[in-house]
């Protein structure tokens, strides 16, 4: 059995696709339980369960990429708003979804929680619209699940 080994800092080449079928339309959910990124101001430890959703347009996340490459922000000085920024981006970057949605639900600090969410959809119309309707209709815990029932 191989031996794995987590990356010591930002990795973005980490990521790799696997392919799918084209036309499935289905919607892909992916949480990350154990996000973890450092304070740029502090240093400390910043706590945060990620939300992924995209509609795959020929291409998936291969699962163990993912979480060495949410792995690479632990020693990574971010803020909780640019961390969601770039894995949104480079997943947008790697896969060209029809749509997708990064959500993190940071643990509070000093009596104040941030939860970011950026939504990114290709140029046709239905994904575009749903990009609309899902920002107009965005709140903290709206499009998230409560922790017991993940587990």
């Amino acid at each position: 059995m191989s031996k794995t080994t987590y990356p010591t800092k930002y990795s973005p080449q980490l990521l790799e696709s696997i392919p799918c079928d084209p036309q499935d339309d289905g919607w892909i959910s992916i949480i990350c339980t154990e996000f973890t990124s450092l304070c740029p101001k502090t240093g400390q430890p910043d706590f945060a369960r990620i939300y992924i959703n995209y509609i795959a347009k020929g291409l998936m996340l291969e699962s163990k990429s993912l979480k060495l490459y949410l792995f690479s922000f632990r020693n990574c000085g971010e803020y909780h708003e640019s961390c969601v920024k770039n894995i949104a981006q480079e997943l947008n970057k790697l896969l060209t979804p029809r749509y997708l949605e990064v959500i993190g639900e940071f643990t509070p600090r000093g009596g104040i929680t941030i939860h970011p969410y950026i939504s990114i959809a290709n140029s046709e119309d239905t994904y575009q619209k749903l990009k609309e309707q899902r920002q107009s209709q965005y709140a903290p815990g709206r499009y998230t699940l409560p922790l017991q029932r993940i587990y």
